[in-house]
């Protein structure tokens, strides 16, 4: 199969999938939306030439070299100040629902602790929607090793959203905490 120019023109059509990618990959909205935001700026820059696969397996290829690129360089620099819990930018569309965002956030954060293996498999598949063949390509594995990261990502995210909040212990009389 020959090589074919990346086409600018439908970018677009994947910016859904992209955002609830990075979300899945990093945790956070706010730095979801900065990393699709330099994930098309770098592949803006210049003609990209493709060899197979289609357009989304080589973006979410992109936003998760840009993510571990982004990771290295904040390591190096100084630290930042996260922004308060508390604070949302004005969308209307989560107000409407406010409990369905707080366990789309829940199943983020999941998402985000898992183990980079493990995280990356669940994201191309679950959330950006690759095939396992594809998401085999982008992460160098066999479709074999992805579907088993996969099924054990998807355990432990269950796990986790199922998992009953550990109340604190109440101190017992005449025991020092």
């Amino acid at each position: 199969m020959g090589a074919r120019l990346l086409d600018r023109d439908r970018l677009g059509d994947h910016i859904d999938r992209l955002y609830r990618a990075a979300w899945a990959m990093c945790g956070s909205r706010e730095e979801a939306e900065d990393l699709v935001q330099e994930t098309f700026a770098r592949v803006l820059s210049r003609p990209r030439r493709l060899r197979g696969g289609d357009d989304l397996a080589y973006l979410v290829k992109v936003l998760r070299n840009t993510m571990i690129s982004r990771r290295r360089a904040d390591r190096r620099g100084p630290s930042t100040v996260p922004i308060a819990e508390g604070a949302e930018p004005a969308d209307t569309a989560p107000a409407s629902r406010p409990d369905e965002m707080a366990e789309v956030r829940e199943v983020f954060a999941a998402i985000a602790a898992l183990p980079a293996d493990m995280r990356d498999a669940l994201v191309a598949v679950d959330v950006a929607g690759l095939s396992y063949a594809e998401a085999g390509r982008l992460l160098g594995a066999k479709e074999a090793t992805i579907t088993t990261r996969l099924h054990r990502a998807r355990g432990r995210v269950t796990g986790r959203m199922e998992a009953p909040a550990d109340p604190a212990p109440e101190p017992r009389e005449g025991v020092a905490p």
